[in-house]
């Protein structure tokens, strides 16, 4: 099996295993606690802070150990609103930004808060200049990750923290995908991260909060971790996480080289070996082992499963899985396309072979996938010079394939009237006249579902 999916979670490091091992004898006590046991373990706390202080670019007591990644989140934003909540309750996030961030953009909204969610451009990336016109006297707080979890595009974060700083608003930079290969560049204010996706241990994440930045921890609080992370600390995890981050960094530079080099062997190739495919997310400012596709006409969770029987472990943000009928919000946001989308992210010391398999298998996983759905014939009506397609009732890719049987039989010229009540029709059909070289008119009302209506132009 060759695990494609470390954008999810990245397998434990061994150094990771070494140092969680180890410390399961040294560390079991509690850190605050005076006499000898208690001591060791405050000593390991202290390193394991001074060490992910120093990966992060941070003094070490900025920097607090919380129960996970979305938990720093959840506590880094709470804290920072309600710490200036005298300036105002506006709220800046990317359109883009992980569930962890939008969902607390909502809690804020439904307290009564304000939110402004930037728009991204078909790369997945934000604009520093957008940011600069969200941003207005009672905005209390900006958040913008590293680089993006579902495409790999690295956003502008130092510009963007240029402009927040200039305004005096404090930025919180969600840098779980990309701590493991670098520091965050830029004068932000706040930092989020997550152990297990730089081959850390699962449970255990940070929050660095910089000084002089207003901060309020919200919730019950403790002495611990400046009490913006109550509870008894896993300090066997913790030791793991900073051990491991320091251990990736310093193979960092040599494995991202590698690593880009295989991503850009399947963004160059998988377009050429599978016919009707967009390779989405930035080419050139992206994390090194990412990279996005999605293959028209296509379920996503049937090809998933595909890719497993073959010995792929790969993700998707398509519209077609069994935990969601709606698009990723991510790639509902760039404009691109959802259905069939795959996402291979590869953990270091991918051998080059498995990627190598990997472009063998697709072409097939992706024919029999076609095959399998057939395409059922389309309802139709003929109205003059439009042609009417009723896909109601009928999911991603279905209303995409019957638009492209039909498309021909309509004079140049003429339209497409698609009957759609599948939510990702708003996203797929537009995406498809692009790739086709077609004309979407828009949408229209209709008794049921919605019109998506398509001129044909070739």
């Amino acid at each position: 099996m060759s695990y494609f999916d470390a954008a999810s979670s990245a397998p434990l490091h061994s150094v990771a295993r070494q140092a969680l091992l180890a410390s399961l004898d040294e560390g079991w006590a509690d850190p605050a606690r005076l006499y000898r046991e208690g001591r060791r373990a405050r000593m390991l706390l202290d390193a394991a802070r001074e060490a992910a202080a120093e990966a992060v670019g941070c003094r070490p007591d900025e920097l607090s150990f919380t129960a996970s990644g979305t938990q720093a989140v959840h506590a880094g934003i709470a804290g920072a609103l309600a710490g200036r909540r005298r300036v105002g309750r506006h709220l800046i996030v990317s359109a883009v930004e992980h569930s962890s961030v939008l969902h607390s953009a909502e809690i804020h909204e439904r307290e009564g808060g304000s939110v402004t969610r930037v728009t991204v451009d078909r790369s997945g990336a934000a604009d520093p200049a957008v940011y600069a016109a969200a941003l207005r006297p009672d905005t209390a707080l900006a958040c913008l990750q590293t680089a993006n979890h579902e495409v790999g595009t690295e956003q502008p974060v130092a510009e963007v923290a240029g402009v927040c700083r200039e305004a005096g608003v404090p930025l919180l930079v969600d840098a779980a995908q990309s701590l493991g290969w670098g520091a965050v560049g830029g004068d932000w204010s706040l930092l989020a991260a997550s152990a297990h996706k730089w081959g850390g241990p699962s449970g255990v994440g940070l929050l660095v909060v910089r000084k002089g930045v207003r901060f309020a921890a919200q919730g019950p609080v403790d002495e611990r971790e400046s009490g913006r992370a109550p509870g008894f600390e896993n300090l066997p995890a913790i030791v793991a996480a900073a051990a491991s981050l320091r251990a990736v960094r310093a193979e960092a530079v040599q494995e991202a080289a590698r690593l880009r080099e295989l991503t850009e062997r399947i963004r160059a190739r998988v377009p050429e070996l599978v016919p009707d495919v967009e390779v989405v997310g930035d080419p050139v400012r992206r994390l090194p082992g990412i990279v996005t596709f999605s293959c028209l006409y296509v379920d996503g969770e049937t090809l998933l499963h595909e890719l497993d029987r073959a010995g792929f472990s790969v993700s998707s943000g398509s519209s077609c899985t069994s935990s969601t009928l709606t698009p990723s919000h991510v790639l509902k946001a760039m404009g691109v396309l959802s259905e069939g989308n795959v996402r291979v992210s590869l953990p270091l010391g991918t051998p080059e072979e498995d990627v190598t398999r990997f472009l063998e298998v697709l072409p097939g996983a992706v024919a029999s996938v076609r095959e399998k759905l057939g395409a059922p014939a389309p309802r139709t009506a003929v109205q003059e010079d439009t042609l009417v397609v009723d896909a109601l009732g009928k999911r991603c890719p279905i209303p995409v394939i019957e638009l492209a049987k039909v498309i021909g039989e309509v004079p140049i010229g003429g339209t497409v009237r698609v009957l759609s009540d599948d939510e990702a029709a708003r996203l797929d059909i537009p995406a498809w006249c692009e790739m086709r070289d077609q004309e979407y008119v828009g949408e229209e009302p209709a008794e049921r579902g919605t019109a998506y209506v398509v001129r044909r132009l070739t």
